[in-house]
């Protein structure tokens, strides 16, 4: 009786039911008129999409379920997961699909919003990663493994770099890793460039 009565009081138990009136179906339409986003609607919700994904068992939500959320407007639930993020664009998905909606450019979509609206998981490592990595090649022309990976390494665990340290000194050592960061010329056209194109 005792251990019930700690799991209903608990502060843990969160809903998970949505309420229509928590969608935003304008959101779900904005995503449609995206490029490679137009199929969005046509989704027959038959799971092919999850039942073909390699990562699926990982997937907090299953591609599935993605496309789900996103056709009611559900922002936040899509924006925020780990789904999005773990998507290897192998294309299994869209190349199974009955309806042909391109799931990975969906996938691809969400990541760049979720980017910009700050909803994705703070120390999963590949949304800092693709920060990290446009910040660099903005501003050089190019990436720097070293400096990549360390830079995501303190944004994310920073312990994880002590279990790095034997493999980096290695290739260090042999000349396989700079710790010089190279520069292309004219990096200022590049920079105008990305600014142009640049969304938020």
């Amino acid at each position: 009786m005792k251990r019930l009565k700690a799991f209903w009081l608990s502060s843990e138990m969160r809903r998970k039911m949505k309420f229509q009136r928590e969608a935003d179906p304008l959101w779900a339409q904005k995503i449609a008129e995206r490029p490679g986003c137009e199929g969005l609607f046509s989704c027959l919700q038959c799971g092919t999409c999850s039942g073909t994904c390699p990562l699926s068992i990982y997937m907090d939500f299953a591609p599935r379920r993605i496309i789900a959320l996103v056709r009611e407007g559900f922002k936040e639930d899509a924006l925020s997961c780990q789904t999005i993020w773990l998507c290897a664009s192998c294309y299994a998905c869209a190349v199974h699909c009955p309806r042909q909606i391109h799931i990975t450019d969906v996938m691809y979509s969400l990541k760049r919003e979720a980017i910009q609206e700050k909803l994705y998981p703070r120390t999963f490592p590949i949304p800092v990663l693709a920060q990290e990595f446009y910040k660099m090649v903005r501003r050089r022309g190019r990436s720097s493994e070293f400096w990549l990976v360390l830079r995501m390494a303190f944004r994310t665990n920073p312990l994880q770099l002590l279990g790095m340290a034997a493999t980096g000194w290695q290739l260090i050592r042999t000349g396989r890793l700079r710790l010089r960061q190279d520069r292309i010329d004219k990096v200022q056209e590049l920079q105008s460039e990305l600014a142009g194109r640049e969304v938020g």
